[in-house]
């Protein structure tokens, strides 16, 4: 038990700190930025998709024989984005002060990342390939996710430095969700099948529903063709990782 936790907390804080490596890397330069983008977005749905398909549907199903609980993720999944705004608008303005959006934003990143660590949590408890597995799709998620975060905290009033601290320390309600999953799970152990079922549902929800609507949105062919490989390779690597 003492190594599956030491490889939960290793991966969420690996999480946090690839998602802010992304924000100087990446969300400090406009043209870089949209320029890959895309293509991080292609191999996180990629990636979601084939650890939903490949390994936490099947564990699940192995136990529960059902798929009930992976609808009950989508809808889930549905209804939080619905009630915490993940997006929100970049086109509003706040001089001199902190627009509301600023605390919305965080609130929502706060419970966004506390669900990642649950997620997590719940993957290693079945194996370390689940684990790893959902930690690399939820990586190649978050770092276009916390990129925008960072960006709408600045919209919202914020100066580089505080909206880099704050998206950081939303990011340590990750660690705070590991916790609470590992501790939780570890003791009801008959609840982990229906986690994984519902972590299913999540990520079918959020690579269909969030990101290739995303990709729809590229109108450039050769882009499209890095943006369809870069998928395939999301695929690849989760499917290897798991099997």
């Amino acid at each position: 038990m003492a190594h599956q936790l030491f490889y939960i907390l290793l991966s969420v804080i690996l999480i946090s700190v690839v998602s802010l490596l992304g924000i100087l890397f990446l969300g400090k330069k406009e043209k870089r930025f949209e320029k890959f983008l895309m293509i991080l977005v292609a191999f996180a749905a990629g990636s979601m998709l084939a650890t939903a398909f490949f390994d936490l549907i099947p564990e699940s199903f192995e136990n529960l024989q059902n798929y009930n609980f992976v609808v009950i993720g989508l809808v889930s999944f549905f209804i939080l984005e619905s009630a915490i705004h993940w997006h929100h608008s970049h086109k509003e303005t706040c001089e001199g002060c902190l627009h509301p959006v600023v605390y919305l934003n965080l609130l929502g990143d706060g419970m966004h990342n506390f669900i990642d660590g649950i997620i997590v949590a719940s993957g290693f408890l079945v194996s370390i390939p689940s684990g790893i597995a959902i930690s690399i799709a939820i990586i190649f998620h978050e770092i276009p996710q916390e990129i925008g975060d960072y960006a709408i905290l600045i919209q919202g009033g914020l100066t580089k430095t505080k909206a880099l601290a704050f998206n950081f320390l939303s990011a340590g309600f990750a660690i705070i969700g590991a916790l609470a999953g590992y501790f939780f799970l570890t003791k009801i152990e008959s609840s982990v099948p229906y986690a994984i079922a519902i972590a299913a549902g999540g990520f079918i929800y959020i690579a269909v529903s969030d990101l290739f609507p995303e990709l729809h949105k590229e109108k450039n062919y050769p882009k499209n063709i890095l943006e369809i490989i870069s998928l395939i390779l999301g695929i690849i690597l989760v499917g290897w990782i798991v099997l």
